[in-house]
């Protein structure tokens, strides 16, 4: 090519990229108003967000993805939690969990009703917007409220299994594998400081992309040396007496010894190598 004809195709090619990105330009601000619903947007919901911003909220929850990431994305929150539950919570917190036992972080703003009800509407008109799937998966929050009644905001009493009108609950068995997913990362030492989740990235222990299937192929061989059943047993097993049996060939263990970690039995509750457990049977 020569220098003529190589200025001509850098010409071409940056007039045919900035005309690509002037119709999608054009495009995404034709579909703004439908996607973002701008039509909606009353007094209540610019209340709510200046609620939002005004209390900070953004320095520790995210909204589409943007924010501190410190605690849960709330896009969609409106829709997997119902009005009287988010009511009570944001009244006062502490009535969902015990700080001691499950760590709670959220304080209590000493909101007004007026400024809960706004906030409410705000963040019910972010969880329509059409933001293509975020987040890609439903909010997981460890504990539950226990009113005296279905009254929105009433406090006090213990209607075991109470679920606020509206609310989409979190199963127990999808909260085990959110805080399993949580011990994974903050158990001491971490497990994700050796082990990966990426197919083929094994690092100072084995991927367990895959952990699943692995698992119960392991259990169901005639070289099995643990007293494990199922799979489930296994991946407890591991955690918890990674001696118990050696995987064939040698990377991970020498002299009969594996070199994964072995105070995990004493530093993880039982509720946590069940709840690390049932998040490592996820990764088929």
């Amino acid at each position: 090519m020569t220098n003529r004809q190589a200025r001509i195709f850098a010409i071409a090619s940056t007039a045919i990229a900035a005309l690509i990105f002037l119709v999608l330009t054009v495009d995404s601000h034709r579909q703004f108003p439908e996607l973002t619903q701008s039509e909606t947007i009353t007094p209540e919901v610019v209340s709510g967000m200046d609620v939002w911003h005004e209390y900070n909220c953004i320095n520790c929850h995210t909204l589409f993805g943007e924010g501190a990431y410190y605690a849960p994305d709330l896009t969609k929150i409106t829709k997997h939690r119902g009005e009287p539950y988010l009511k009570a919570f944001m009244a006062d917190p502490s009535q969902f969990y015990d700080e001691k036992k499950h760590r709670r972080l959220m304080p209590d703003q000493g909101l007004s009703d007026e400024e809960i009800d706004d906030l409410i509407v705000f963040l019910d008109w972010v969880s329509n917007v059409d933001n293509q799937g975020w987040p890609p998966r439903p909010i997981m929050v460890a504990g539950s409220y226990v009113p005296g009644s279905t009254e929105a905001g009433e406090k006090g009493g213990s209607a075991e299994g109470f679920v606020p009108p509206g609310t989409t609950p979190v199963t127990a068995e999808d909260d085990n594998r959110a805080q399993g997913q949580y011990v994974f990362r903050t158990a001491s030492p971490a497990c994700s400081a050796c082990h990966s989740t990426v197919p083929g990235g094994d690092m100072a222990g084995p991927s367990l992309a895959g952990m699943a299937t692995r698992a119960a192929e392991i259990v169901a061989s005639e070289d099995y040396e643990g007293s494990a059943t199922d799979a489930a047993g296994y991946i407890r097993e591991s955690i918890v007496e990674p001696s118990a049996h050696l995987v064939p060939g040698g990377m991970y263990s020498a002299d009969g010894v594996s070199f994964m970690p072995t105070g995990y039995g004493e530093s993880l509750t039982e509720k946590q190598v069940e709840q690390l457990a049932e998040y490592i049977l996820t990764l088929k």
